[in-house]
């Protein structure tokens, strides 16, 4: 798919004929009432016509169908939101990225707020994914902040974009209920392109000894057909919600469970949910209680077996007749096992019981009092608290090759987190008749702490040999204070103002210097469409013109029990096991100081952002366009540092980075009548990060290397350097003959000094794509509904780690035989090229993420009450040039990547 201008041409093309079809339709469609739309802003919110920042919202009703995990719903519905799943596997979620990377070593996820409640950043063990913990049927709206004008009330956790998200809520009425249920089943979409068990004899025949000859099978084993199934799943809801008295409630409760393509992985979640929001006190009270809670059961798959499926030797049997390893083939050397080779992948399936459970319960309290002596003004107490606890537990069977030296093993951990939150603002609104301008001020503290729990791992093994790790224990603070005043102007001009302080504790080195930051943020609005010289154009319903400066911050240095939690703070820790001092015939633990960084302060991006949102004809085509830049200084890098300290790396605010971009969104309503409705979105984002500066003494070869891949030991392919993009690939250039064909160890001499070296090594490409694009499109025809989606992503690169490790000493030089993609017959390269940049591919690609369709059967049992059935297609089909399993891989590193599965499904949705 290098030439991918024909899925540019399609939008522009398509875009005429909906028009042509729109301008047919005018004349007949229904008119209805506007509704105005509301979104949230962060501590309020506001008539979307009034928005003067980069926010996008989506609905309940644009969600994708089928997801196991809350991003999973708005995957391709919005510009300047990259989702990528992390892997095929169920439960393991995706990763979020809002106009590209900010940081090096901080997080670049956006924050995400549930229902008023700010989310921490880092993981939980035994979870794929802490969003996976959530119920993505009880989610009512994704409000996307964008942009720092609108995220700097987050302040120093805003830089990557704030996700709010607002769960379901009941209404007051009669009691309706509502039941749906979804059954699927899940293949892979295809194989890595290894040799067949006949090809790869004629390999091994063709480039290796006899004595490796000899090894071969008479098999033709396809290990990776063996180790994927077909994967049923099941996802079950049902909703309760009304009003008693002055009570509106809503409980639901839902079960999903989703087995893997690779056998022995599945995913169980059940899930509770309540809310409450009456409304006290002839309506100047207004309480919403919202309850969460959610239990799943995961078994994961041992992160080799894909790995392993790909490498076996193809032709062995599964089973050797050996009594050992469990009767599994395994390569031998001398009087047990050759622990270099990889392992029966069969084996690792059944040897190693790998699972999970985790609970969590995520609660929240809000009141919304509105001053009976002044009604303007309202004060608003919201108190939360997200409670998690996880165990797990890895047995590896003595009998099988994993666990066959250690005479089996057990390995258990746990882990504990606790977010307690409590924010208090005032919020003032009036309208000022006599300069016709509207007032809406805002005042706010928040205090939130994080602590989490990890006791030291244990591990007991069938020879005695356990081991006990080092219990681990954390709470990291964030006080903060807020404002906020927006100016409506005779309902044309708005104009939006904020300032949060924030002081963390992650920053605290013994005094509050770098304890305390001000993030502020402006922007305004003009209304074009209200002044008088368009107000009567009944052509245009909306165009609006914005723009924003903002700063935010960035604190989030480590995850999990990562010493730097307190990296600016000195602390000593325990020494390793291996590390005792011995005084007379015993040993013990010393303390030794850890490496810290007494200046670390956060990283700070200013970003610009002028925007206009566009709506014609009734607002039958509505859209927005957003240019950004966004700089960063004082980068959180984890950098080399001069001999003689304690440690020779650390954590500097060293560096700078660079990003700017552009984003659009188009929706097209072609038809709208009494019996149909057709609706079209599609929408686009380009950015381009640069890192402008790292060490400032540091000459311009300087890099810190990234991007670990498997082959040698330490080997890495990325790296942050000046002038390029974050986590460029560096490479040699290979070079070719005269047919073309590239030759082994071969590469330019770039800087022509007669000699092929690392200094002839150069930046190509990076995992930043030149364009992401989204497309959608619902169509309602009377009780029908057809609805699709699709994504591109143009433009981005993958290193294929599995081809890399492909050549001919597979064949040759090892005590065991490994098979090859088939790039390796063509190749035939002698030993593995790790650097070659022929391994760097173009991995743009088209993929149809959504299809479905469904049929209505409106009110079968009386009034109120609905039944839709539907079928729906996830995965569709990927148009791809890139050689690997998937194109679509988060971190531009293919290494036995889980693939996305196909996923076939029939649901209903039954109301009452």
């Amino acid at each position: 798919m290098r030439n991918y201008t024909t899925v540019l041409k399609i939008a522009p093309a398509f875009l005429l004929f909906a028009g042509s079809m729109l301008q047919a339709q005018t004349q007949d469609s229904v008119k209805t009432a506007d509704i105005e739309q509301v979104v949230l802003i962060g501590y309020g919110k506001q008539k979307k016509t009034d928005v003067t920042g980069s926010i996008s919202s989506i609905s309940s009703k644009d969600f994708n169908g089928g997801a196991t995990s809350p991003a999973q719903l708005i995957q391709g519905k919005t510009p300047g939101v990259q989702i990528t799943s992390n892997s095929g596997a169920p439960g393991a979620g995706s990763s979020i990225r809002v106009r590209g990377t900010s940081s090096l070593n901080g997080s670049n996820s956006p924050l995400i707020v549930i229902d008023g409640v700010p989310q921490d950043f880092t993981g939980v063990n035994g979870a794929s994914d802490p969003l996976s913990l959530i119920n993505p049927n009880d989610i009512e709206t994704f409000d996307i902040l964008k942009d720092a004008s609108s995220t700097a009330i987050y302040g120093n956790r805003a830089t990557n974009g704030v996700i709010l998200i607002t769960t379901k809520k009941g209404s007051a009425g009669r009691l309706k209920v509502n039941f749906s249920s979804l059954a699927s089943v899940s293949t892979k979409m295809g194989e890595a392109d290894v040799l067949t068990g006949d090809q790869f004899r004629d390999f091994v025949n063709s480039y290796a000894a006899d004595s490796y000859k000899d090894r071969l099978g008479t098999a033709n084993t396809n290990w990776q057909d063996l180790i994927y199934q077909a994967a049923w799943g099941t996802d079950n809801n049902i909703a309760l919600s009304g009003g008693i008295k002055k009570l509106p409630y809503r409980l639901s409760l839902g079960y999903n469970e989703q087995n893997g393509i690779v056998k022995t992985n599945n995913f169980r979640r059940s899930s509770a949910g309540l809310n409450l929001s009456p409304k006290l006190f002839d309506n100047h009270l207004t309480v919403n209680v919202n309850l969460k809670g959610t239990f799943t059961d995961n078994r994961f798959v041992d992160g080799g077996v894909i790995n392993n499926a790909t490498y076996f030797d193809p032709t062995q049997d599964v089973y050797s007749g050996n009594s050992n390893y469990g009767g599994y083939y395994e390569w031998l050397l001398g009087s047990g096992f050759n622990a270099n080779s990889n392992s029966n992948p069969i084996s690792l399936l059944n040897g190693i019981h790998d699972v999970s459970s985790v609970w969590r319960g995520l609660g929240n309290v809000q009141l919304d009092y509105k001053l009976h002596f002044l009604p303007d003004l309202h004060f608003n107490v919201n108190a939360g608290y997200d409670y998690t606890k996880s165990t797990g537990q890895k047995k590896v069977n003595a009998l099988y090759r994993a666990g066959f030296n250690d005479k089996g093993s057990v390995s258990q951990y746990t882990m504990e987190k606790k977010n307690k939150l409590l924010e208090t603002y005032f919020n003032y609104t009036k309208t000022i008749n006599a300069i016709n301008t509207g007032v809406d001020l805002t005042a706010g503290y928040a205090y939130q702490d994080f602590y989490t729990s990890i006791p030291g791992a244990a591990t007991f093994k069938g020879t005695g040999e356990n081991t006990v790790g080092k219990d681990f224990e954390t709470n990291n603070t964030l006080l903060s204070f807020y404002g906020r005043a927006i100016f409506t102007i005779d309902n044309k001009y708005i104009v939006s103002a904020s300032i949060r302080r924030d002081g963390s504790s992650r920053f605290y080195n013994g005094t509050l210097d770098n304890v305390w930051g001000n993030f502020p943020g402006v922007s305004a609005a003009w209304k074009i469409n209200e002044e008088n010289f368009l107000k009567d154009v009944s052509a245009i319903s909306t165009l609006k013109l914005r723009a924003g400066w903002g700063k935010t911050g960035q604190q989030e240095l480590g995850v999990g029990n990562n010493p730097n939690n307190y990296p600016a703070f000195a602390a000593y820790n325990l020494s390793a096991t291996g590390a005792l001092y011995q005084f007379g015939t015993n040993f013990y633990n010393m303390y030794r100081a850890n490496i810290y960084n007494p200046n670390l302060t956060w990283e700070t991006t200013t970003t610009e952002n002028l925007g206009l949102d566009f709506g014609f004809i009734n607002n039958r085509i509505t859209g927005s366009i957003d240019i950004f830049q966004k700089k960063t200084k004082d980068l959180l890098v984890d950098s080399p540092i001069a001999a003689g300290d304690l440690s020779n790396h650390n954590l500097l605010n060293v560096g700078n980075m660079e990003n700017k971009g552009i984003e659009g969104s188009i929706t097209v309503v072609p038809v709208k009548n009494e019996n149909t409705t057709w609706e079209v979105s599609f929408n686009a984002t380009h950015y381009q990060p640069e890192i402008t500066n790292l060490l400032a003494q540091a000459n311009d070869t300087f890099l810190i290397p990234v991007g670990g891949i498997s082959g040698g030991v330490g080997n890495t392919i990325q790296a942050q350097a000046v002038g390029h993009a974050p986590n460029s690939f560096l490479v040699y250039q290979q070079l070719y003959d005269s047919s073309g064909k590239p030759m082994s160890g071969v590469y330019a001499d770039r800087n022509q000094d007669g000699v092929v070296n690392a200094n002839d090594m150069y930046y190509y490409k990076s995992t930043t794509p030149d364009a992401i694009l989204g497309f959608n499109t619902k169509l309602t025809h009377k009780n029908w509904d057809f609805g699709l989606s699709a994504r591109a992503v143009l433009g981005n690169y993958v290193y294929n780690n599995p081809a890399a490790n492909s050549s001919l000493q597979s064949a040759s030089t090892n005590d065991y035989l490994q098979n090859v993609y088939s790039s390796a017959v063509n190749y035939k390269f002698a030993v593995p090229q790790y650097y070659s940049d022929i391994f760097v591919e173009d991995a743009s690609f088209f993929r149809l993420d959504n299809v479905n369709l469904g049929y209505n059967f409106g009110q079968f049992m009386g009034a109120g009450s609905n039944l839709r059935v539907y079928a729906m297609a996830q995965n569709v089909f990927v148009i791809t040039d890139y050689t690997g399993i998937d194109p679509e891989v988060f971190n531009g590193i293919d290494n036995g990547y889980y693939q996305m599965p196909r996923v076939y499904s029939l649901g209903l949705n039954f109301q009452f």
